[in-house]
């Protein structure tokens, strides 16, 4: 009796999970593929292009004069090494702050870019979960079957 009373409600528990219709989104996909996702990179990377070049400016100038000063150092002064690799060092300071703060501020833009396409995508999302009656979607999982894989319906939407 209690054997049968189990078999009857894994029976119902079952028929309801297969009435459930689960999609899934790959939120990876949607960054790397989007159209507005694109724009955006391209909107970060034309921002910061100038301070970009002024860092690796910086970096080929800090270079040379390190070359230069292990090049001049056995015939230099101890005074003037000393004082150019007081120059070096302060150099070197400042080009670490300044590729520093462009990570910050590169990363934070990023961060705002990504953060307005991620609330279009799921504005989307959920249109088309609506509209063909999912009950749940997953952005994130370790496993999905490619059956309930809706990234394309996705991104197709987004690309309009």
């Amino acid at each position: 009796m209690l054997l049968a009373a189990s078999l009857l409600v894994i029976g119902s528990a079952q028929a309801q999970a297969q009435e459930m219709k689960i999609g899934f989104v790959s939120t990876e996909r949607i960054f790397r593929e989007a159209a507005p996702a694109k724009a955006a990179n391209a909107k970060i990377e034309q921002e910061f292009s100038k301070r970009d070049k002024d860092l690796q400016d910086m970096a080929a100038r800090l270079k040379a004069m390190s070359d230069k000063l292990d090049k001049d150092a056995p015939v230099l002064s101890e005074s003037d090494r000393g004082r150019r690799q007081r120059e070096l060092a302060e150099l070197d300071k400042d080009f670490q702050r300044r590729q520093r703060e462009f990570r910050e501020d590169l990363n934070q833009r990023r961060n705002e870019e990504l953060a307005t396409v991620l609330d279009r995508t799921n504005r989307v999302i959920k249109q088309i979960a609506e509209a063909e009656k999912y009950d749940i979607v997953f952005q994130e999982a370790v496993y999905i079957s490619p059956r309930i894989d809706i990234t394309d319906k996705v991104l197709k939407a987004l690309n309009k």
